[in-house]
């Protein structure tokens, strides 16, 4: 799977398009994100935090990093 610094920096420039959430398969989340502009930033943010505790999880439940 992806790194986790790659993931945070991904979910950090990125995050309002959901790439971070397409990259570990969670395409359904991920499209909400893009029609929600990422939680207007907050999911976002909440996302980046989780990536780097290092308790954002894949499609599969399977930790990050």
């Amino acid at each position: 799977g992806p790194d986790k610094v790659v993931l945070a920096l991904i979910c950090f420039f990125l995050g309002s398009l959901g790439v971070h959430r397409f990259i570990v398969g969670k395409v359904g989340t991920g499209i909400l994100m893009i029609l929600t502009l990422g939680g207007l930033g907050l999911w976002v943010l909440i996302d980046f935090i989780m990536i780097l505790v290092g308790s954002f999880t894949d499609k599969q439940g399977n930790r990050i990093g």
